[in-house]
C-alpha cells in the first residue's frame, strides 16, 4: 500500500468536521485586547483538553480543568484527526481577528499562535508519526514509537514525577490514568501498523534500540515497577489509606503488560523488513518531510544545503578559538578534534566509575549551578527563582537518551523544573563539559527560560519553538562564559566552546543524514574526528537525529539569530545598549519563532531610543 500524498492528506483534513467555535470567532470590528485574550484563552483550553498531561505538568489541572488530572492524551488515529480538526478550527478563529488596535504583547501572542498552528497543520497533513502542538512540540518525529518516542517512556515518567498525590482524589486520578495507559499504547499500535502499511518503517538500528528499551519497560511492569511503586510509596507517605498496591498491580500486569507485548510484536514485524538506511531521503515523501521538519525546527526557510554550509563555516570559526586554549593547557599536537579526544582521556577531568562517580556528578552539578547563580544579576534586570530538581533518567530511557535534558516546572512552582541527567555510565560526562551542560539544561538555560514563559498567558506557555528554546539554551551557555565563570577554569571554557561546536556539527550531520545520504557511521565519525566528541555520547546523538529529523538544527540557528539581533541592538543603540535590558527583551518576550523574536527586539530598540 502506497502512502497517501500530501495533497490527499490536506484534502482529508479539510473535509473533517470542525469543532464548535466560541462566539469570539465572530469578531468583525477591530478586536480589543480583552476580546483577543478571551479568544486565546479558549484556544489554550482546547489544547489542554488534547494534552491533559500538560495541564498537570503546568499545575493548572484544577477548578474547571480538574477532570484533566485523570486523563491521558489520545495517541490513536482518531486522536490525531481530532487534533488536526481542533487546530484548523482554532486557527480560522484567530486569523479572523482584526489585530490593528491590539497592544504589542497581545498582537505578538496572536502572531505566535498563527505561526505555530499553520506550521503544525502542514506536518499533520503528512503521513508520518507526530507533529505535536503543545508540550513536547519540539519533538517532531516520523515514527510513532521508537527509542526516544512513545507512551512507554512518557506516561510512567509523568505518573512518577509530575502527577501529584496529595489526597485520595489524586490517587484515584493516578489509577484512572494508569487504566488508560494500555489504551494509549494500543492507540500507538494502530498508527504503527498503519505506518508500516505505507512503507514508513524506522531504520533497523533504531528498532533494535526501541526493542531493548521496551523489553526493560516490560520487565519492570511485570513486577509492578515504577508505575505501581510510585503510587504505593506516595500514598503511604501521605497516609492515604486504600488497597493501592493491589489495584495498580492488577492494571499493570493484566492490561499494561499485554499492551507492551503487542507493541514489541509490532516492532519485531517491522524489524523483519527494515533497512539500515538512516535518512529521510529514502522514505516515501521523505525529502518533502525533511524540508518541513527543518522549517518546524528552525522557524526559518533554510534549505538543507544552507544548513550544512552554516555548520561547516561556524565549526571552523569556533575551532579557531579553541586552538590557543588547547595550546595554553599543554595540548599542542594534532587537530583540534584529536586534541579534544586526548583531553577527554585526561584522568583529572574524569569521574569515578559506578555509583561513586554518579554521586560525584550530582554533587558537581550542584556546585557549578551555585556558582552560576551568583553572576546572573549582571545579565538580567528581571530575575526568576530557578526552582530546580536534578534527577537521574529512568532505566527504560537511558539507553536511547542524550546525556541530559531539562525544562521548567509548574506555573505555581509546586512542581520544580527538572534537569534530567543520563547516568547509565559516568564516562558520558567530564568535569570540563558538565558545567556547560548544567547551564544549558538548567540555569540560565531551559529551566530558567521556562519560568519566564510560565508568567505569560497560558497559550504562550503551551506553545514553544525549538529554535528559540534551544537557541536560548546555547545563548545561556555563552552568557555564563561572558560573565566570567570560566576565567579561572580554561578547560571549562574549552568544554563550552566544544559544546557550541558540537551544535555546529549537528547542522552538518543532520542534513548529511537526511539530505546528502550519509550513513549513520559517517555521522558518528564526523563528530568524533572533527569535534573530538565522546563516541559513547554521539552514537545516541546520531540515532536521535535519525528519529527526530531537523530538531538538532534548531540549536545553532536559534543561537546565531539571538546573537545577530544582539549585534544589531548594540549597533543601533550605542551607549544606550544594556545587556540586562536586551536579555530581558529576549526572555520576557516568551518562546517565539525567529521572525517574532526579531519584532520583539525591534520593539526593545524603539523603546530604548524613545
Amino acid at each position: 500500500m502506497l502512502p497517501i500524498s500530501r495533497r490527499e492528506a490536506l484534502a482529508g483534513l479539510a473535509a473533517t468536521t470542525a469543532l464548535p467555535v466560541l462566539s469570539s470567532s465572530a469578531i468583525a470590528a477591530p478586536a480589543t485586547d480583552a476580546q483577543a485574550n478571551a479568544l486565546l484563552d479558549s484556544v489554550a483550553d482546547h489544547l489542554l483538553r488534547l494534552y491533559p498531561t500538560q495541564a498537570t505538568s503546568l499545575g493548572v489541572d484544577k477548578g474547571a480543568l480538574a477532570s484533566l488530572r485523570s486523563e491521558l492524551p489520545d495517541r490513536s488515529i482518531a486522536g490525531q484527526q481530532r487534533l488536526a480538526r481542533t487546530v484548523r478550527a482554532d486557527l480560522a478563529r484567530v486569523e479572523a481577528l482584526d489585530t490593528s488596535r491590539l497592544s504589542f504583547p497581545v498582537r505578538t501572542s496572536v502572531e505566535v499562535v498563527k505561526y505555530a498552528f499553520r506550521t503544525k497543520l502542514e506536518g499533520l497533513a503528512m503521513p508520518y508519526g507526530d507533529a505535536p502542538v503543545a508540550g513536547d512540540a519540539w519533538r517532531n518525529t516520523p515514527y510513532v514509537v521508537i527509542q526516544n518516542v512513545g507512551a512507554y517512556i512518557d506516561t510512567p515518567q509523568l505518573l512518577d514525577t509530575d502527577h501529584p498525590i496529595e489526597n485520595r482524589a489524586d490517587a484515584e486520578a493516578y489509577l484512572a490514568r494508569l487504566a488508560q495507559y494500555p489504551h494509549q499504547l494500543d492507540g500507538e499500535l494502530e498508527r504503527m501498523k498503519d505506518a508500516r502499511g505505507k512503507g514508513l518503517a524506522p531504520p533497523s538500528f533504531l528498532i533494535d534500540k526501541a526493542l531493548d528499551q521496551l523489553g526493560i519497560a516490560l520487565k519492570n511492569t511485570q513486577v509492578g515497577g515504577t508505575i505501581v511503586d510510585s503510587l504505593v510509596r506516595r500514598t503511604k507517605a501521605k497516609g492515604i489509606a486504600g488497597n493501592w498496591d493491589a489495584r495498580a498491580r492488577k492494571i499493570a500486569t493484566s492490561e499494561v503488560v499485554p499492551a507492551l507485548q503487542r507493541q514489541i510484536a509490532e516492532l519485531k514485524a517491522e524489524r523483519a523488513t527494515a533497512s539500515d538506511v538512516a535518512g529521510m531521503w529514502s522514505r516515501p515523501h521523505g525529502q518533502e518531510y525533511y524540508r518541513w521538519a527543518l522549517k518546524a525546527s528552525t522557524t526559518t526557510e533554510m534549505s538543507p544545503d544552507e544548513v550544512h554550509r552554516m555548520g561547516l563555516e561556524q565549526l571552523a570559526e569556533l575551532q579557531g578559538r579553541m586552538d590557543p586554549i588547547l595550546k595554553s593547557v599543554g595540548y599542542t599536537q594534532g587537530s583540534v578534534g584529536e586534541r579534544m579526544q586526548a583531553l577527554a582521556k585526561d584522568p583529572r577531568y574524569k569521574f569515578s566509575e559506578g555509583d561513586k562517580g554518579r554521586a560525584e556528578i550530582m554533587a558537581y552539578i550542584q556546585e557549578r549551578l551555585a556558582k552560576i547563580r551568583t553572576v546572573l544579576p549582571r545579565a538580567f534586570h528581571t530575575m526568576v527563582p530557578g526552582h530546580l530538581e536534578v534527577k537521574r533518567m529512568s532505566p527504560e530511557q537511558e539507553p536511547g537518551a542524550p546525556g541530559a535534558y531539562g525544562g521548567a516546572g509548574s506555573i505555581d512552582g509546586k512542581i520544580p523544573g527538572k534537569f534530567w541527567i543520563n547516568l547509565r555510565t559516568t564516562d558520558l560526562h567530564s568535569r570540563y563539559s558538565l558545567p556547560d551542560l548544567a547551564a544549558h539544561e538548567a540555569i540560565p538555560g531551559h529551566v530558567w527560560q521556562g519560568e519566564y514563559a510560565n508568567k505569560l498567558p497560558l497559550i504562550r506557555t503551551l506553545l514553544s519553538f525549538n529554535a528559540y528554546s534551544e537557541g536560548w539554551a546555547l545563548y545561556a551557555e555563552q552568557l555564563v562564559d561572558e560573565l566570567g565563570v570560566y576565567d579561572d577554569f580554561p578547560v571549562g571554557r574549552l568544554g563550552y566552546l566544544q559544546s557550541i561546536a558540537f551544535r555546529c556539527c549537528r547542522l552538518v550531520v543532520d542534513s548529511g543524514l537526511h539530505a546528502k545520504r550519509w550513513t549513520r557511521q559517517q555521522g558518528v565519525d564526523f563528530f568524533v574526528q572533527r569535534n573530538g566528541s565522546n563516541p559513547l555520547e554521539v552514537a545516541s546523538e546520531v540515532d536521535r537525529y535519525c528519529s527526530w529529523p531537523g530538531q538538532a538544527c534548531g540549536y545553532k540557528v536559534g543561537h546565531s539569530t539571538i546573537n545577530r539581533l544582539r549585534d544589531r541592538a548594540k549597533a543601533e543603540l550605542g551607549a544606550k545598549y544594556d545587556l540586562r535590558a536586551f536579555d530581558d527583551a529576549v526572555v520576557l518576550g516568551g518562546n517565539v519563532p525567529m521572525s517574532v523574536l526579531a519584532s520583539n527586539v525591534d520593539d526593545y530598540i524603539a523603546r530604548t531610543r524613545a
